[in-house]
């Protein structure tokens, strides 16, 4: 294994840890332990920087992740060095968390998020789930970004998942499935098995359970690490951190797990 994989059959070449950007866009409704502040421009810059200097080319937004995309479109430089995963589906306003799945909506989203980012295209989107997964495969979201995909403005679609079925039938039509995986959480395990035998691409969300990871393992973010990237089928993991010390711990944790020190 290698830390730099190929994410399905896509065509894309990614890194086994993406950054997850929630935390340069929102501190409202988030789910972490402990509290955190959002990083100032330059800092943001110098978490990119170091990002990339160790080898990580994932990045993982949303229009969800308040300011996330608007600030990435700002501060990251090197739009080619990056695989961009952005979101549609779920906005975050007032504080609170709304839903829309409607195709008119799916394409205006894409747009915002082409223009947020300064980019002509994104890698891959993914519909950001409410947990009702085969209702919203229903409302004509998917053919919306396979419209979006053929027109070239998309590289790669999907679901953000919360269900085995959803993630089943994601995977039956479409190229990605981001799906919760860790220690304490097996349960979407038979989505990335159909990925694996099926060419298609896993992301995974929550590997260290929003900072919850529980005890019983003497480093458990390597144990996550160990079992997740250990797993046939799964592309990448996405960390959210804004600490420049932890992400050079989780990437040389990763790089341990695929067996690339």
């Amino acid at each position: 294994m290698a830390f730099l994989r190929p994410l399905g059959d896509t065509g894309l070449t990614i890194s086994a840890l993406g950054l997850g950007t929630v935390k340069i866009g929102r501190d409202q409704g988030v789910k972490y332990p402990d509290a955190f502040t959002i990083p100032d421009d330059q800092a943001v810059r110098e978490l990119l920087a170091l990002a990339r200097e160790l080898d990580i080319n994932l990045i993982d937004t949303a229009p969800a992740y308040g300011r996330s995309e608007e600030r990435l479109g700002q501060l990251l430089t090197g739009r080619q060095d990056w695989v961009i995963v952005s979101k549609v589906g779920e906005e975050f306003e007032n504080g609170k968390s709304r839903f829309d799945f409607t195709p008119e909506h799916t394409i205006a989203s894409v747009e915002r998020s082409l223009r947020r980012l300064n980019t002509d295209y994104l890698d891959c989107v993914l519909i950001h789930s409410d947990g009702n997964d085969l209702e919203v495969l229903r409302q004509g979201t998917l053919e919306a970004l396979a419209e979006l995909k053929r027109k070239g403005l998309i590289r790669a679609i999907g679901v953000s998942t919360k269900t085995v079925e959803g993630g089943l039938e994601t995977l039956r039509r479409a190229d990605v499935a981001m799906v919760t995986y860790n220690l304490a959480h097996d349960q979407e395990r038979p989505v990335i098995d159909y990925a694996a035998e099926h060419g298609k691409g896993i992301l995974i969300k929550k590997a260290f359970a929003s900072g919850h990871l529980q005890a019983g393992h003497a480093d458990p973010v390597q144990a996550s690490l160990d079992r997740i990237l250990g797993t046939a089928g799964v592309g990448a993991v996405i960390a959210g951190t804004v600490n420049p010390k932890h992400l050079r711990e989780n990437v040389e944790k990763a790089r341990r797990a695929v067996g690339d020190l």
